[in-house]
């Protein structure tokens, strides 16, 4: 077993030999004060490996090593990487190949002259060489590498020699004192960013081997003027121009198919030709090119994507061909100075703000090809009048939202849903015809302060909350019998809205639905209704009736009280200058008679416990006359705005008013007799004890006691 155990180790360690291969044969010297790597014993090559001295360097084209001499054929990675007092560099026709950041970061190299013998330059051989003012490249070297020259920001020209096949990404960025650039037909590849930054390249020539200009690839050259490309050229990378600021005018030929994202945005184009064998014009592809005037698109595209035009302020008019089926998210957002559009019957969807900010567009014809018309697609734009074809079934939320100018609509039968907000502010839209197979009413969709007269038809069964809020010049409106819901503040602050019919379908009315409504006169609670909001008619300071249907299960306007009274709670919750408060009332709910400003005096019964916040908030009341023995409980500014009426208690209560929360207030309280020849109930029990102070007694107690009976009476009597 020892043996086995021992063979087994040593077949163990001859396996790690044999899998670990050959030793190299590169090892380091060095002479006259260059590193050295060997790169091949046999042939005696080596490749400078680093640098220990300042200023100058030249490299010999050969060295003595160990009494051999070794050829010099390449520069290796990083050799020189971050010398930065390195000034100038002479290299040898030996070497021919300069490594990967060779001279990287040498932010004093001034110069360099690369041989003949040279066939490649690596990947960020010469970045960041801030003081490199001119290079020259032989005509042996057939690629530059990514990034090679980029972070060069004294090179002021350069010369591409047409051995060159391909120019790699970023190998001119930053750049940005290079004026000119001739690319030669030998390049058939520009990498993304080749010449980003470069800030003082003034023309470019694309020549006929380029079928691709990478993404970026001249993206920041603010001082490009002009460029020429080819027809060899098929695609336009992303952001390939984007920030040519002063790039006026450029022709993209018919080899061309694709335009890509960003490709022109934020340049100065003035004009612009589109070749006819574009077939897709990217994402913000002339975004903010604020001093295109025209375009014409040819019938190859397709589509127009998201933001294409956007910003394109001086942009007057434009043709969208046939061939567009759909056009894109804010494709001509703040396009502010487009007058006219037309929009083919090849389009079947309109994107979300597509013309959201068109100023100076005055009126379109959406064609019966489009199916939906989506969010902000012509908001804040300057729209007078729009026809929406017959095919629409959906308008989205805020589609025409701040349309100041816009004066009518028809929305056809085929819209099933108008979005929030669709026509919000639209302050010019007088009349409006709402589509027959609209359900649903969003929310602030027609709110329009212009706004005099609207149909809503049979097929609507809610309407939203602020559906028509602030609609000034709102007179009157039928509500169909297939509504059952109106939202929150549906139709609060149309202030000239005189009548109203709330058909018997409605179950229920929002919270402030009709609040501030202050020419309504009058209105009727049908027994449907199970549930009125809170402030539903607060402020309707003209209303003289009200009245609840009989037969609702949860409202009643007893006694003909011209107010609308919970009836488990015997709470009033509603009322008007006309109200007169039953005695079975036992509380008035918060802003019940809020500025009913018609209201100049109320007598409240011996029943009521409770008076709720601003329940009489600034009635301006010249009188007030409570037959309750103990002072009701007030809430908050109950009462602000009538502190100077008259205020009437019963006979030896007045102490207790002056001394209550809210009632103190009042700067003439007068004690008034007769409240005890209020009618009671003779089976009528005592409920509560309280002294003449409002405070609850215990037990009877000397002095003068108040009793409230569970017939809602109140009885005196003095203890001795």
């Amino acid at each position: 077993m020892k043996n086995y155990n021992l063979l087994l180790k040593a077949f163990v360690i001859i396996m790690a030999i044999v899998s670990a291969g050959p030793p190299t044969l590169a090892y380091t010297f060095k002479v006259d004060g260059l590193y050295y790597n060997i790169t091949d014993e046999i042939n005696k090559t080596v490749e400078v490996a680093g640098w220990v001295y300042g200023g100058s360097v030249t490299i010999p084209s050969s060295v003595i090593y160990n009494g051999s001499f070794y050829s010099v054929t390449s520069i290796g990675e990083d050799a020189f990487y971050g010398c930065s007092e390195l000034t100038s560099v002479t290299i040898p026709n030996s070497v021919t190949r300069i490594g990967d950041r060779t001279f990287y970061g040498c932010s004093e190299l001034t110069s360099v002259t690369i041989p003949n013998s040279v066939t490649r330059i690596g990947d960020r051989t010469f970045s960041g060489c801030s003081e490199l003012t001119s290079v020259t490249i032989p005509n042996s070297v057939t690629s530059i590498g990514n990034g090679t020259f980029s972070g060069c920001s004294s090179l002021t020209s350069v010369t591409i020699p047409n051995s060159v096949t391909s120019i790699g990404e970023d190998a001119f960025l930053g750049c940005s004192s290079l004026t000119s650039v001739t690319i030669p037909n030998s390049v058939t590849e520009i990498g993304e960013d080749a010449f980003y930054k470069c800030y003082s390249l003034t023309s470019v020539t694309i020549p006929n081997s380029v079928t691709w200009i990478g993404n970026g690839t001249f993206s920041a050259c603010s001082s490009l003027t002009s460029v020429t490309i080819s027809n060899s050229v098929t695609s336009i990378g992303n952001g390939t121009f984007s920030g040519c600021s002063s790039l006026t005018s450029v022709t993209i030929p018919n080899s061309v198919t694709w335009i890509g994202n960003r490709a022109f945005s934020h340049s100065g184009l003035t004009s612009v030709s589109i070749g006819n064998s574009v077939t897709e014009i990217g994402e913000d592809a002339f975004c903010d090119c604020s001093g295109l005037t025209s375009i014409t698109i040819p019938n190859s595209v397709t589509k127009i994507r998201d933001r294409t035009f956007s910003g394109c302020s001086s942009l007057t008019s434009v043709t969208i061909p046939n061939s567009v089926t759909e056009i894109g998210e804010d494709a001509f957002y703040k396009c502010y100075s487009l007058t006219s559009v037309t929009i083919p019957n090849s389009v079947t969807s309109i994107g979300n703000g597509t013309f959201s900010g068109c100023s100076s567009l005055t009126s379109v014809t959406i064609p019966n090809s489009v199916t939906e018309i989506k969010n902000y697609a012509f908001s804040h734009s300057g729209l007078t009048s729009v026809s929406i074809g017959n095919s629409v079934t959906e308008i989205g939320e805020y589609a025409f939202y701040e349309c100041y100018s816009l004066t009518s609509v028809t929305i056809p039968n085929s819209v099933t849903t108008i979005g929030s907000c669709a026509f919000y502010c639209c302050t010019s839209l007088t009349s409006v015809t709402i589509s027959s197979s609209l359900t649903v009413i969003s929310n602030y969709a027609f709110s329009c302060s212009g706004l005099t007269s609207v149909i809503i038809p049979n097929s609507v069964t809610e309407i939203g909350d602020n559906a028509f809020s602030g609609c000034l010049g709102l007179t009157s409106v039928i509500i169909p019998n297939s509504v059952t819901n109106i939202g929150d503040k549906a139709f609060t602050n149309c202030m000239g809205l005189t009548s109203v019919i709330i058909p018997n379908s409605v179950t229920n009315i929002g919270d402030k639905a009709f609040t501030n409504c202050m020419g309504l006169t009058s209105v009727i609670i049908p027994n449907s209704v199970t549930n009125i909001g809170d402030q539903a008619f607060t402020l309707c300071s003209g209303l003289t009736s009200i009245v609840v249907e009989s037969g609702n299960s949860k409202y009643d306007s007893r006694d003909n009280c011209n107010a609308i009274i919970e009836s488990s709670t015997n709470t009033l919750i509603f009322g008007c200058q006309n109200t007169t408060i039953p005695n079975s009332v036992t509380s008035i709910g918060n802003n019940a008679f809020e500025k009913c400003i018609g209201l100049t005096s109320i007598i409240i019964p011996n029943s009521v416990t409770t008076i709720g916040t601003g329940s009489f908030y600034k009635c301006n009341l010249e009188s007030v006359t409570s037959y309750c023995e103990i002072p009701p409980e007030c809430g908050t500014v109950s009462f602000v705005g009538s502190y100077s009426a008259i205020l009437k208690v019963p006979e030896g209560t007045k102490d207790a008013y002056a001394n209550a929360p809210e009632w103190k207030k009042f700067t003439n309280i007068q004690e008034i007799a007769g409240v005890e020849d209020v009618e009671v109930d003779n089976n009528a029990v005592e409920v509560g004890r309280y002294d003449i102070h409002g405070h609850q007694l215990s037990e009877p107690t000397k002095g003068v006691n108040i009793i409230k009976m569970s017939d809602g009476s109140i009885r005196k009597e003095l203890i001795k």
